[in-house]
């Protein structure tokens, strides 16, 4: 007999039980239903609403789950449904008729709603300890390549040259941005629903903050459907996630190109690539394209809870036990990739030579000569004419902009000197961008600097 099925003649079909069953992927919120029961039975115990010497009993016994669980000692069973019945039903077999006094005061509605909180609320941490190593592996990288010039790119064109050190620096932009929005999300998450029972709340003279108080929660929920119906906390957490695997996606996308023969600018390690099955002599990033293969799963799943959630009156429906697994499988994803995106480009060889020489190809310096121009006193429109028929010369004759002798110069401008050779040199373009959030090394190292004392913070 199901522990609710008082009101029912017959069981129900073995089909039903499996297809209604969630056992397979809530069980590993055992913990997180353990903590959040023996905060509801010591309360019930303090408030006197069921007798403190069963409220005892109670918090042994569940204590006592916890540790067969973590022992290995328990198998749950489909036919209990969930994990919240799963425990209970353990209890009341091993403490009796005090196990049954649990559920006071209490439905599934607002303990799933608890459980799933304090879960995500324990995975945000642990994901934002691998988005502060994340952090502080770019950080570390960036430090090391503040003089290596590359080109950096616009339309995937060759446009100004930059830093590598800058162009990493972007993406700690970026993930110190995931880890905000993480730690925001995380002040949503942490309000706790627990004494809104089914959508109604209850008469029993519960005390929610002690509940609250004794799990940690920062707040209760104030509306007590909202509290059993509300999934926003999941969804704002797969949106975080997602912006998370975009930003992994978009950086193996382009350590993926920079590893082609025809860029060449890096190497991955062999421990972070595999071989093909027929070709000897190839030597693929997989690691880096599997990150990028999985960005859209955690996309997926973003999509699949607002679809679940978009159609839903209030207050609980059934249709929201659909979103555990796919936030459950999208935070494995997450946690599944950082560590590893981490290990990767903290071992790929940086071809600085190769990048160099890509910075200095495809008139990477042609915004210089027009600023050259600009700063001898020509409109910036007039100086940009004059540049644009320069380089269609320059590919013409198949030279660079720094290979033009002084009287090719000359002969588009009068205003050419023979200064303009340092102005437009690669170290030149980059150094003088001296502006704030700009390629040149001293702006670069300070932005290094700060971005050390903000992961200090964290």
């Amino acid at each position: 007999m199901k522990l609710w099925g008082g009101r029912f003649q017959k069981g129900t079909a073995k089909n039903v039980d499996d297809f209604n069953s969630s056992i397979r992927f809530d069980q590993r919120m055992y913990k997180q239903d353990i903590k959040g029961s023996i905060a509801h039975a010591t309360m019930l115990g303090r408030q006197n609403i069921i007798p403190k010497e069963d409220a005892e009993k109670i918090v042994a016994g569940l204590n006592g789950i916890l540790a067969d669980i973590d022992a290995g000692k328990i198998e749950f069973e489909i036919d209990a449904e969930d994990i919240h019945m799963n425990i209970e039903k353990i209890l009341i077999e091993r403490i009796g008729d005090s196990g049954k006094k649990l559920h006071t005061g209490r439905s599934r509605n607002d303990q799933v709603a608890l459980d799933i909180r304090m879960y995500l609320m324990d995975e945000i941490k642990e994901i934002e300890g691998m988005l502060k190593r994340t952090l502080d592996t770019i950080v570390n990288l960036a430090a090391l390549h503040t003089e290596t010039i590359m080109p950096g790119y616009t339309h995937l064109q060759k446009a100004q040259p930059i830093t590598l050190a800058h162009h990493l620096m972007a993406y700690f932009e970026m993930f110190k941005r995931d880890y905000d929005r993480l730690s925001d999300c995380k002040k949503r998450t942490n309000v706790m629903p627990l004494g809104s029972g089914a959508l109604a709340g209850t008469t029993y003279p519960l005390d929610r903050e002690f509940v609250a108080s004794e799990l940690g929660f920062d707040s209760v929920t104030l509306n007590s459907l909202d509290g059993v119906s509300d999934r926003d906390f999941v969804i704002e957490l797969a949106s975080c996630l997602s912006i998370i695997m975009m930003h992994l996606s978009r950086f193996c996308e382009e350590l993926i190109l920079w590893s082609s023969h025809e860029f060449s600018f890096v190497e991955m390690d062999d421990a972070y690539s595999t071989g093909s099955s027929i070709m000897p002599q190839k030597k693929n990033p997989d690691v880096a394209e599997l990150i990028r293969g999985k960005t859209g799963r955690v996309y997926g799943h973003l999509m699949g809870l607002l679809t679940t959630m978009k159609g839903l009156p209030l207050a609980y429906n059934k249709d929201m036990q659909e979103d555990k697994e796919p936030i459950f499988d999208a935070i494995d994803t997450v946690k599944l990739c950082l560590p590893v995106f981490c290990d990767m480009i903290s071992t790929m060889t940086v071809k600085k030579q190769a990048m160099l020489q890509g910075a200095k190809g495809g008139f990477t310096n042609a915004t210089d000569v027009a600023d050259y121009l600009v700063k001898k006193g020509l409109p910036f429109r007039e100086a940009h004419e004059i540049v644009g028929k320069m380089v269609f010369y320059a590919l013409e004759n198949n030279k660079t902009l720094d290979e033009f002798t002084i009287e090719e110069f000359k002969s588009c401008s009068p205003v050419f000197e023979t200064d303009i050779y340092s102005a437009i040199s690669m170290a030149t373009c980059v150094n003088d961008r001296k502006v704030i959030g700009g390629p040149a090394k001293e702006t670069v190292e300070k932005a290094i600097a700060s971005a050390k004392e903000y992961i200090k913070r964290l």
